[in-house]
């Protein structure tokens, strides 16, 4: 079957005869058969929008096993078998394969936490087979389709309009617009993409009105089928972490490697052992230099990570993600439902009379109408009851409060929702007053004249009540209201309402005239003569509305808190420039003398324009979303790390390219969703400033670990080193098993409660790390081997000839062997395990002191440290394990000094970080 969009484009879909489109569509006014329609069915598919393919679970898991670290695992449990350690080998595989598992059931949760197929949608549509109306499931639709839309509905497919009555589109979703489009027939361009006045689009939403169209593309050839096939094409860049973590891992085997092949050359010559063990001693030195808890460690802290994220409303799907927030640099964020509630909400009323004040924003209604701060009745004020009864009668959208739901269902638009609002803070009683006042006719919006009218009867009249564009409406008025008389409305009125409107225009708002007459009232007949240009003439002005879509009152905070942190964030919205800028002025994001730049100005942009406009202050107004994707991509071009935020189709590529994407939970689109990194359950903004606090939490509890495991490696060199300067004079001091009971057993859990710890005061004062810092640096080196390891070394040495002292050396050569060589090396680890106490208080803050924290305060790293010392007491004591790993039993003094030994070296390290304090007082 030859394809039937072929010969058409967009433009042409909109402007050519609806005669010659049902044609080219191969379909009539009345819709397609049944038998034609399945033909369709199989040539173009279901109308659905198809997924990316979904990673092999195969894959996904098994590349938990194969990262650089984990080899790096696998082989340091391969070099411990080669020296001897056949069970302390299999440990560290069995640790491997432990953290493997867990990093898969981790990112398979999170995966399965936000896997929601499309539900943009519809699921049934009205559509016409055969001639007869009837009801299908709308991935039946095929392109020359002929459905029916009304209030509430979703469009099913790109269309084009056959007969419109009010019909209202919420294309948000799209173009990231508040305010609904009006559709007709009739064709008018328009300003901005999706803005034709005939066309409607598969995943927006019917406001207001009905209407019958024909599908003119379904499924992935629609508009949002499009832009989910962009973003579907966008491959995920390797995070910050990811390559943070493979470079450490490049580091620690170059350094290991490099150790071992020194310590080998050194046995040889220096020693002259032979070879073989030459080569076992070298590899026990790799051993204590593999950090075989990082991988574990780094896992489970991102895992703790998203769980507490979690409790903060923000869902993440990928562990990398988490770390990669606290790097983020610049946000670039929409503007309508994720800054502001996505309510429209009527702030002020310009009367003649005066000017009113509105309290509560969003889609509630206790809030009250005030005037020179004194709450107003409406029914002693002559000209607010009348502009109240114009918004209730002149309305079709009702509002309806669910006892289960915070936010009320609106059956309508936002700008009528935003009057229904109005009346009921006014207390204005719509039902009763309907009852009395029935309305006759409607005279529906449309476009050209950009007014909507509705009569109803009162007694032997009509009211006539007409709400509008200002520019349209009050060209029509005659007359104005004022204090409760009617008097012909002049020049310095129109000038006092024009400069009112142009104000309030000027903060971003938007207003909505009011106009009415009365007229005789003769019975039904005279219904039909009552049109367009018989009544909307001669009409009396009775004033303005004006209204916004709100900020969402904790986005004031969570701004300042951004800008503290040294983060930029930019506003790319779909909405229009006066109303992106002042909001972005209102809530603090940019100065007034930020640049906007519009869609069309952003694509005569070079890229070097486009760097040099993104180093100031700058909003983009009416983009598309091509072009939201361009601004993302020129930002990591300039090195900066990008959180993108949205909710709608038009997002999805930008989320997808961004180091962050992140959704709306709520209102998001499920493309969004699908194309983001995080999901924000509460819609929250400020949701977003918490979770990049905790990504920074987490980078610095990495760091916290390094240090912490980083300070045991000397301590646990210096036994070899002292072995090799006195040319084997002096037995090795902690056997390479000891080595590893350090490494897996007693550093592991204190080093898991390091990656719980909480953020420490000041994170989000300072400025995202840079691009050019690392794990592993050169304060963290010197820290953990010239301060915290110096100590250690010289306590665990000390140990080491203590115990060799009181078995009668130096009058006596050093024993090699039983087990008064056995104390001693037992006595060098519990100093090592005691001194890694003290390392891991020390390690939970950089300058902080531990006791402002709270010494007690994280309960995971004092569990750490009980299960370390009652690890080294199974090992000193239970027979059999004692001759696997050369330990023996140690007397009453040597654990009272044991037990001494943490006290000095977490008072000196807090004396050190006073000092550091009392320097640099920005550190405190």
């Amino acid at each position: 079957m030859k394809d039937i969009h072929a010969q058409n484009s967009k433009e042409n879909y909109a402007t050519e005869p609806i005669e010659q489109l049902l044609d080219h569509l191969k379909t009539t006014t009345a819709g397609l058969s049944q038998t034609e329609a399945t033909k369709r069915q199989a040539q173009y598919g279901p109308n659905m929008i198809h997924h990316s393919k979904q990673k092999s679970q195969i894959k996904a898991f098994l590349k938990n096993f194969i990262s650089l670290m984990a080899i790096l695992l696998w082989v340091s449990g391969l070099i411990a078998i080669f020296t001897g350690s056949v069970e302390l080998g299999i440990a560290i595989w069995l640790v491997n394969i432990i953290n493997g598992i867990f990093s898969f059931w981790q990112e398979h949760k999170a995966a399965k936490a936000t896997d929601s197929l499309m539900a943009m949608l519809p699921t049934y549509t009205q559509v016409f087979r055969d001639g007869e109306e009837q009801k299908l499931n709308a991935t039946d639709l095929v392109p020359g389709d002929v459905f029916n839309l009304q209030a509430g509905n979703s469009v099913p497919a790109d269309a084009r309009l056959l007969e419109a009555t009010s019909i209202q589109i919420d294309q948000s979703a799209l173009t990231g617009e508040t305010v609904p489009e009006s559709k007709n027939v009739k064709f008018l361009p328009g300003e901005g993409k999706f803005s034709e006045s005939n066309l409607v689009y598969a995943g927006t939403t019917v406001g207001a009105g009905t209407a019958k169209a024909v599908a003119i593309t379904t499924g992935m050839q629609t508009e949002f089928g499009k832009i989910a096939s962009l973003t579907q094409k966008q491959n995920k860049e390797t995070s910050p972490l990811q390559l943070e973590l493979n470079r450490l891992t490049k580091q620690i085997s170059l350094i290991a490697m490099g150790i071992g092949v020194a310590f080998f050359v050194a046995a040889i010559l220096v020693v002259h052992h032979p070879i073989a063990q030459s080569f076992i001693f070298a590899l026990g030195m790799i051993v204590a230099f593999i950090p075989e808890g990082l991988l574990p460690t780094v896992t489970l802290s991102l895992a703790q990570g998203v769980q507490r994220m979690a409790k903060k409303h923000a869902l993440v799907k990928d562990l990398n993600s988490v770390e990669t927030l606290g790097e983020t640099t610049v946000i670039c964020s929409d503007k309508t439902g994720t800054l502001t509630q996505n309510q429209m909400t009527v702030n002020n009323i310009w009367l003649a009379s005066g000017v009113y004040t509105i309290s509560g924003q969003g889609y509630v209604n206790n809030g009250t109408i005030q005037r020179k701060q004194q709450k107003v009745d409406y029914q002693t004020d002559p000209d607010l009851k009348q502009l109240l009864t114009i918004a209730a009668f002149n309305n079709d959208t009702t509002v309806e409060y669910a006892k289960d739901t915070k936010k009320p269902k609106i059956l309508g638009t936002p700008t009528e929702a935003a009057l229904v609002i109005l009346t009921q803070k006014a207390g204005f009683k719509t039902s009763e007053y309907l009852k009395d006042n029935p309305r006759l006719k409607e005279l529906p919006f449309d476009s050209d004249r950009k007014r909507m009218t509705t009569i109803h009867q009162q007694g032997k009249q009509l009211l006539v009540a007409v709400k509008g564009s200002l520019s349209d409406l009050l060209k029509q008025c005659s007359t104005i209201q004022d204090h409760g008389n009617i008097r012909p409305i002049t020049s310095a009125d129109q000038t006092a309402i024009n400069q009112a409107n142009r104000a309030y225009a000027t903060k971003g708002l938007r207003s909505l005239a009011f106009a009415y007459q009365t007229i005789p009232y003769s019975g039904k007949d005279q219904l039909d003569s009552l049109t367009i240009d018989s009544v909307e003439k001669n009409l009396t002005f009775v004033g303005l509305t004006v209204m916004a879509d709100p900020p969402r009152p904790e986005i004031y905070d969570a701004v300042k808190k951004c800008h503290n942190a040294k983060i930029k964030i930019i506003m790319v919205t779909g909405d229009s420039e006066i109303t992106a800028k002042s909001i972005a002025v209102k809530i603090g994001i940019t100065s007034d003398k930020a640049r906007v730049v519009t869609g069309s100005e952003l694509d005569q942009m070079s890229t070097d324009e486009l760097k040099q406009a993104l180093k100031g202050e700058i909003i983009f107004a009416r983009v598309a979303p091509e072009q939201k994707y361009k601004i993302v991509s020129t930002l990591q071009t300039m090195g900066q790390i990008v959180a993108s935020t949205g909710d709608g189709v038009n997002d999805a590529p930008a989320l997808k390219k961004a180091n962050i994407g992140v959704a709306m939970g709520v209102t998001g689109t499920d493309v969004a969703k699908d194309a983001a990194d995080m999901i924000l359950t509460d819609d929250n903004f400020a949701s977003i400033v918490a979770a990049i606090e905790e990504g920074r939490t987490v980078y610095s509890n990495i760091q916290k670990f390094l240090l912490y495991i980083f300070n045991s490696n000397v301590p646990e060199a210096i036994p070899s080193v002292l072995f090799l300067l006195s040319r084997g004079l002096i037995p090795l001091p902690l056997t390479v098993l000891q080595i590893l009971v350090v490494d897996l057993g007693t550093d592991m859990l204190p080093a898991l409660g390091l990656g719980a710890e909480q953020p420490e005061p000041g994170i989000m004062n300072q400025a995202p790390r840079s691009r050019n810092s690392h794990l592993l640096d050169k304060h963290l080196i010197l820290t953990a081997f010239a301060w915290y390891g110096a100590f250690a070394s010289l306590v665990s040495t000390l140990a080491y000839f203590f115990v060799n002292f009181e078995n009668g050396w130096p009058a006596q050569h050093l024993l090699s062997s039983g087990i008064g060589y056995n104390r001693a090396t037992t006595m060098t680890l519990a100093a090592i395990i005691f001194c890694q106490i003290a390392a891991a208080l020390n390690c939970r803050s950089k300058y902080t002191s531990v006791l402002k924290l709270g010494l007690f305060s994280n309960h995971r790293i004092w569990a750490g440290i009980v299960f370390e010392v009652l690890l080294l007491a199974i090992l000193v004591y239970t027979p059999g394990i004692q001759e696997v790993f050369n330990t023996a039993p140690l007397q009453v003094r040597d654990w009272i000094f044991l037990f001494i030994v943490p006290i000095p070296i977490f008072l000196i390290e807090e004396l050190r970080k006073l000092i550091v304090r009392y320097r640099h007082p920005q550190t405190a």
